[in-house]
Order: structure tokens, then C-alpha cells, then sequence
């Protein structure tokens, strides 16, 4: 537990810095700033595919000290996508209809990336045709949905450090899962400070409420250091929860929104030149 503090401050790093980063970044909106997002998301899914794939499951599967366990490994990847899937159904169903919308085209739910970023739906929205109410209230919604989100998604940052005992600053997977989940939380916080900026909430207040959404992470980081700590079994349990939930993420929300946001072919490229950039973390 001696390198605990150091994880925790990496974690906060990215899931606060990440999430407060997307609400600086509000604050300067332009116009067509989708596509930027849309390609960012996608970097973060190929790169998160690799780590999963090439890194995370490579060492659930083969743990020091202990056998092979691949139903071990496989129920809990089934367990994490579980999860991640049932909580974002629950904050799908909560958010549902909370917030009236432009048009019968709009996504149904207000925590959407696209529904909340994109530049046209965003000048709707400084135009008054949405009420300053309803979009205070879908900020705060979408806040609570990301700080709940960000919970697996720090187990994840834990239980990659959770691999080795040595010193934290030469864990590849760790680190690299740490930047690619703050990366992965800039767009997250854009989502939630649009709609509160929007709703009537000054700039400043609004970046420090997307920060704090991403606090979460640190909690899950704690946890799944925690849990990977404790044996061959639990890291291998958590690593591929971590895995499970991570993959999710991945096919679930980050490359659908890419594509919702960007409907061109640049995002797959983008994911492959991440899925690219992965490996060569990994094993250069």
C-alpha cells in the first residue's frame, strides 16, 4: 500500500483533471468542435482496446504465482460489461424525458454527448428556445450519471497498478490507462458544463462542478488497487472486471458517440491509429 498515495494522485489527475479539462473547454465553445471530440473519443477507444486486449486479459489470464483461470476471466469480463451496462440503463431510464427538446430528431435521453456538444443543438440552446431550467436540470443529471460512471472506470486505473509492486512511475499499463481515461473525461466534461453554463450557471462554477464529478475515480481507484492486492485470485477477478467494464466503454459508448457525432470515416481511422498507438505503448 507504500505507493497507494501516488496512484491516488495520478487518478485524481486524470478523472478531475479530465472531467474540470472538458469544462475549461465549454467555456470556449466553437463551432463544429464535434468533430475534434468525435475523433478524441475515437483515439481513446483504440487505445483502451489495446490495453484491454493486449495488456489487461494478457495478465488475468497468465497471473503471477497462480494457474491459468480462464472461466475466472471470462465471468468476470461478462460481470464488468454487466455492470457498466445495468448502471447506464438505470441513468438512461432516470434521465429519460428530462429535459424538453428542440425537435422529434433528437436523442430521447439528456445525457448524450452528441445531444449536448455538438455546435447547432448548442445555439439552440443559447438561443432560449430550451428552457434555462430544463438545462440546469440536465447538467446536474448528467453530472451525477459521469461521477457514477467514473467509479469501474477508476478500478480500472487501480487494478492496472495493482499488477506490480514496483514503483508506480514505470507501470506502462497503469499509466497508460490513467491518460487515456483523462482523455476519455474531456468530452464527459464538456457534456456536463454546456447544458449548466447554458442553464444560467457562471463559467467558473461550472468547471469546478465538472471536476468534482470526476472525483469518483479515485474511489474506484482505491478499490481496485485494493482488491488486485490482496492475491493471484482478486487480481486476476479484478482485472477482468476492469476489462469487462472497460470494453463497454468502449463499444458500448465511445465509438457510438464518435459516429453520432462524426459520421465519416476519419473516427475508424482514428481508433485504428489508437488501437496502433496502444501496442506500441505496450510493448515498445
Amino acid at each position: 500500500m507504500e505507493y497507494l498515495g501516488s496512484i491516488i494522485g495520478i487518478t485524481a489527475l486524470a478523472g478531475m483533471g479530465g472531467t474540470g479539462l472538458g469544462g475549461l473547454l465549454s467555456c470556449l465553445f466553437r463551432k463544429d468542435s464535434s468533430k475534434t471530440v468525435s475523433l478524441l473519443l475515437s483515439f481513446a477507444a483504440g487505445i483502451m482496446t489495446s490495453v484491454v486486449c493486449f495488456d489487461l486479459l494478457t495478465e488475468a489470464l497468465h497471473p503471477e504465482g497462480a494457474d491459468t483461470n480462464v472461466t475466472l476471466v471470462t465471468l468476470g469480463v461478462i460481470l464488468g460489461y454487466v455492470v457498466i451496462a445495468l448502471l447506464n440503463a438505470i441513468i438512461d431510464r432516470q434521465t429519460d424525458h428530462e429535459v424538453a427538446h428542440i425537435d422529434e430528431n433528437h436523442p430521447q435521453t439528456a445525457d448524450s454527448l452528441e445531444e449536448l456538444t455538438h455546435a447547432n443543438h448548442l445555439h439552440e440552446h443559447r438561443e432560449g428556445r430550451q428552457p434555462r431550467s430544463g438545462l440546469f436540470l440536465a447538467g446536474l443529471v448528467m453530472a451525477a450519471a459521469i461521477a457514477l460512471h467514473n467509479v469501474p472506470e477508476g478500478m480500472v486505473i487501480g487494478a492496472s497498478f495493482a499488477r506490480t509492486a514496483g514503483a508506480v512511475l514505470t507501470n506502462r499499463g497503469g499509466l497508460t490507462m490513467a491518460i487515456v481515461i483523462g482523455l476519455h473525461n474531456i468530452p464527459e466534461g464538456m457534456a456536463v458544463a454546456v447544458p449548466l453554463i447554458s442553464g444560467g450557471m457562471p463559467k467558473w462554477r461550472s468547471v469546478v462542478v465538472t471536476a468534482v464529478t470526476g472525483f469518483p475515480t479515485v474511489l474506484g481507484a482505491i478499490l481496485g488497487y485494493t482488491v488486485g492486492s490482496m492475491g493471484p485470485f482478486a487480481l486476476t477477478l479484478s482485472l477482468s472486471f476492469a476489462s469487462g467494464a472497460m470494453l463497454y466503454v468502449v463499444f458500448g459508448e465511445l465509438l457510438p458517440e464518435a459516429i453520432l457525432m462524426w459520421r465519416s470515416k476519419l473516427p475508424a481511422a482514428a481508433a485504428v491509429i489508437g488501437i496502433l498507438t496502444g501496442i506500441f505503448i505496450i510493448y515498445v
